[in-house]
């Protein structure tokens, strides 16, 4: 089979299963996003405190710019000439709020997922990893040279029973896990992984806060802050391209493991750092994030009243954050859905295989703190009215 046969068979296979993707045109106007010239609430975005679209947060930041501030590019990776001491600024103010040794930033949080395991990771490591962790854990663990088990989603004891019968036979056991987890919306409990931790002298504790850091915590750092275990875990990952409106992601941790990854971290050392002006914006972001929790106390009041919303109407709601997942099952319906309540001017995506497993295809409704709760109503009969319209 040649190539073009490949790539034209594969794409109608997708086509046929209702799994073809294309990339929308997407103008964002505030709370609400303009996709293939319709306009509509904007329930599909990460910007969960609704910084993205805070038009007065930006025009105070670029009154701290000048021409020889605004710094586009920088040119190099860290190693070189990129290290602009923007960053060493906003890692210092990352230990200082997390109360840590050290921080370290990176280009994204696939670079962080797909560099850190592999290389704290070897033929003696054993990876244990939650069922529903994100692809680029998946991806990270795939590169590195440890073997891997993946337990059941949220299930301790499981996790329990493999620790116990596997950490022997390794020189080191990681626990991989999200803390809210993407597709699914509900949480680990950290306390009990910690707890579980510390019951071996050779397990250590990875988690990824991509979708918790700015949203949980009395002052935003996650639900790490929130379980007050911050220190209890080995490998605390965050990302800004969600609540904290940038790009880019952390680790915090020791000086020791700072100087560790800047050494052995493949997607650290041989990529081009993110632009100076962009890790201001992160660090301008970063310093005012303890002073919105009236943000976070919204966005958390709207996710439970949705919840509550679509369970009332027997809807099959996962979670218990700020993602609200309807699973519906078959792909092609939930394309239908979605596409009944893009016409009622709510932009809700369908989620499909193989980002999801099959036959648990799904809405996942995204919310952010500028959502209204007449918005939720809405909503809700929208989706009940397209429910019955797509024969559901």
């Amino acid at each position: 089979m040649n190539m073009d046969t490949f790539i034209s068979q594969t794409l109608r296979r997708l086509k046929d299963e209702d799994n073809l993707r294309r990339l929308p045109r997407v103008s964002p106007e505030g709370r609400y996003v303009v996709v293939d010239g319709k306009r509509m609430l904007n329930l599909s975005s990460n910007d969960y405190l609704g910084l993205a679209s805070d038009t007065a947060l930006r025009r105070e930041f670029l009154e701290t710019l000048t021409p020889q501030t605004f710094l586009p590019t920088s040119s190099s990776s860290r190693l070189l000439t990129g290290n602009h001491p923007v960053y060493e600024a906003l890692e210092k103010e990352l230990a200082h709020r997390f109360g840590t040794e050290a921080a370290l930033v990176f280009g994204s949080g696939y670079h962080a997922n797909t560099g850190i395991l592999p290389a704290v990771s070897d033929s003696h490591t054993l990876i244990l990893a939650d069922k529903l962790i994100h692809a680029s854990l998946i991806d990270g663990i795939r590169l590195s040279a440890a073997r891997c088990i993946r337990y059941r989603h949220n299930d301790l004891e499981q996790l329990e029973r493999l620790l116990a019968r596997h950490h022997t036979d390794y020189r080191r056991v990681i626990v991989v896990t999200e803390s809210i987890f993407s597709m699914d919306g509900d949480e680990a409990g950290l306390k009990a992984l910690c707890a579980l931790k510390h019951q071996y002298n050779n397990v250590w504790l990875y988690v990824d806060e991509a979708h918790a850091f700015g949203v949980r915590g009395r002052y935003g750092l996650g639900c790490a802050e929130a379980e007050g275990c911050i220190r209890d875990i080995d490998f605390l990952v965050g990302t800004f391209g969600k609540a904290a409106a940038s790009a880019g992601a952390f680790i915090v941790c020791t000086h020791e493991l700072r100087a560790y990854l800047v050494n052995r971290m493949r997607t650290f050392i041989f990529t081009t750092a993110l632009p100076p002006v962009n890790m201001a914006w992160t660090h301008f972001v970063v310093r005012r994030m303890a002073h919105i929790h009236a943000r976070r106390e919204q966005l958390a009041r709207s996710g439970e009243l949705l919840r509550t919303a679509l369970r009332v109407r027997k809807f099959n709601v996962t979670g218990s954050s700020h993602i609200v997942p309807v699973i519906v099952g078959p792909s092609d319906r939930t394309i239908r859905l979605a596409e009944a309540l893009q016409q009622g001017g709510f932009y809700v995506l369908p989620v499909r295989p193989p980002t999801v497993p099959e036959g648990t295809s799904r809405l996942r409704i995204s919310l952010t703190a500028a959502i209204k709760e007449e918005e939720i109503h809405r909503l809700t009969a929208c989706l009940a009215a397209s429910r019955n319209a797509v024969n559901m």
